[in-house]
């Protein structure tokens, strides 16, 4: 017994260590992420990381060892996403507002301009692993400066320079060698011994520089955050953070100076998806266009799913699993090429479509200019991808349709059609329902299908956002994010948060359709 308790305990204390080893690690980690200003991806870590421990360590969290691995990854791809781009839709987040307050205040005090004062020729000599540079003043003289050593790096790298007549022990590098260290020499500031500041203005020389901001050390200002305020060297003008917009700004509000810091600015976001007339607009015609695109796609992809599984299922038909296998075909092909394929044949110049259409009837249609081809041609395609679902999903369920009601209804005289409406589809409807919902779900957030065969085309006018007559939410929301005109991720976050929503009432419009018909 005691032999027993001794390889329990023991065992229980290896557990420990490999815990306290991995929360280490973990720790490491949180505190790498908190030094780069990522404060939410450290807390969720730290938060998964003590839970886990929890549940590993306490006995009261036994219960939970099974579940916390399912849990974690529901709250790492899931729940910590949801979170963070509802918290983004409430900032000004974009590719102008990046960097936080502190980052910009250090990117304008570490800008600096030319004072037109002495200019120094230079020679790199090498030793060993690192660099020196003579310089050496235009005006002439015997002084000449040395600086320190220094290595080839993409970092910022301050010098100081001493007076040396003394050439350096290493080996002078040929200009060729010179033009290869130019990003190391470009990121120098040279400090001579008077305080002056010296940076590369061209392959051959080292001019002098000055900082165009400082900080402003008074008190008594009366503007917002003054302790944060800069002054500029140039014109001894005053420059602050503006809260309101995201950028520092003169005293009189006439000038933004880049580059932004993000701040939140409330529900602004939210008000422009529903007040700004170029984003109101076309939020309101692509909403309205993805509810139909999601409908139609769902009644077309039944309607011949499930005509084309009646098909397949007609016992005269010869060599049905032939045509069965011919029609799933669509399904096992991966979407994405599909698409591409289809984005050629409907090509207006040289796609085969359109020159059989030539040929027959004299006519080449736009699809990818003109608005209600190019839809139609969306829902074309996202048909011929959607149909095989259906019909294997309409092939199974007819199989469970008692064969005595058709034996039944023929000798009553029924015909296949009042077969269909009176037998099949009362038969089939209830457990398609949450399976169509579940698709008209999936039709509403189709981003491949609109972003490689469309990508939105043909645009629309006035849009203040970049928006496509064909866009759905969904991808009106990626070219907000990750267009080529800009990238506003508060915008697109408070789009994607209403997306949300609007997808969660379809789910619990599916959960209660589910509930009804059980």
């Amino acid at each position: 017994m005691s032999a027993v308790r001794a390889t329990s305990s023991s065992g229980a204390y290896l557990v420990i260590a490999i815990v306290a080893v991995i929360d280490l690690v973990l720790l490491y980690g949180v505190t790498l992420m908190y030094a780069q200003g990522e404060l939410a991806f450290a807390m969720l870590v730290l938060v998964l990381a003590a839970v886990g421990s929890w549940v590993v360590i306490s006995s009261k969290g036994y219960n939970y060892r099974y579940v916390y691995p399912s849990l974690l990854g529901v709250i790492t791809f899931i729940v910590f996403p949801l979170i963070y781009t509802v918290n983004v839709a409430f900032t000004n987040y974009s590719s102008n507002h990046l960097l936080s307050l502190e980052r910009v205040r250090a990117i304008h005090l570490a800008k600096t301009y030319r004072t037109g004062g002495e200019s120094f020729s230079f020679k790199m000599y090498q030793e060993g692993p690192s660099f020196r540079l003579m310089l050496i003043s235009a005006a002439g003289g015997e002084a000449h400066y040395l600086t320190g050593p220094f290595t080839e790096s993409d970092q910022p790298q301050e010098l100081k320079a001493f007076e040396s007549i003394h050439v350096p022990t290493g080996a002078a590098l040929p200009i060729r060698e010179v033009i290869k260290k130019r990003s190391t020499l470009q990121k120098l500031d040279i400090v001579l011994p008077d305080g002056t500041e010296l940076a590369m203005t061209s392959l051959r020389k080292f001019g002098a520089i000055a900082r165009v901001y400082r900080p402003d050390d008074h008190t008594d200002r009366q503007y917002p955050q003054q302790n944060l305020a800069l002054i500029d060297n140039r014109t001894e003008e005053i420059i602050y953070p503006d809260m309101a917009t995201g950028y520092y700004t003169n005293e009189a509000g006439t000038e933004q100076i880049g580059p932004g810091f993000t701040i939140y600015t409330g529900w602004a976001n939210f008000v422009r998806v529903f007040t700004d007339p170029g984003i109101q607009g076309p939020f309101l015609k692509i909403f309205s266009w993805t509810v139909i695109f999601a409908a139609l796609s769902v009644a077309f992809t039944l309607v011949i799913g499930l005509l084309m599984a009646c098909l397949v299922q007609w016992e005269p038909l010869k060599g049905n699993g032939v045509y069965r296998l011919l029609l799933i075909l669509p399904y096992a092909v991966p979407a994405f090429i599909s698409i591409l394929i289809f984005r050629g044949l409907f090509n207006q110049n040289f796609g085969e479509i359109n020159l059989l259409l030539d040929m027959l009837f004299g006519t080449k249609p736009e699809w990818f200019s003109n608005e209600l081809l190019a839809k139609s041609m969306v829902i074309i395609v996202n048909t011929w991808l959607g149909y095989p679902y259906m019909m294997i999903l309409c092939i199974g369920l007819l199989k469970s349709i008692p064969d005595d009601l058709y034996e039944a209804s023929a000798i009553d005289g029924a015909s296949p059609v009042q077969n269909l409406f009176y037998i099949t589809i009362p038969m089939i409807i209830k457990p398609l329902i949450p399976l169509l919902i579940a698709s008209f779900a999936f039709n509403f957030n189709n981003l491949v299908l609109i972003a490689l065969l469309t990508d939105g085309a043909p645009d629309m006018l006035h849009a203040t956002t970049p928006a496509g007559t064909t866009d759905i939410l969904v991808s009106y929301t990626f070219r907000i994010a990750f267009g080529s005109y800009g990238q506003d991720y508060g915008l697109a976050s408070a789009i994607a948060t209403a997306i949300f929503l609007m997808v969660g009432f379809i789910a619990w419009v599916n959960l209660k359709a589910t509930r009804q018909l059980q």
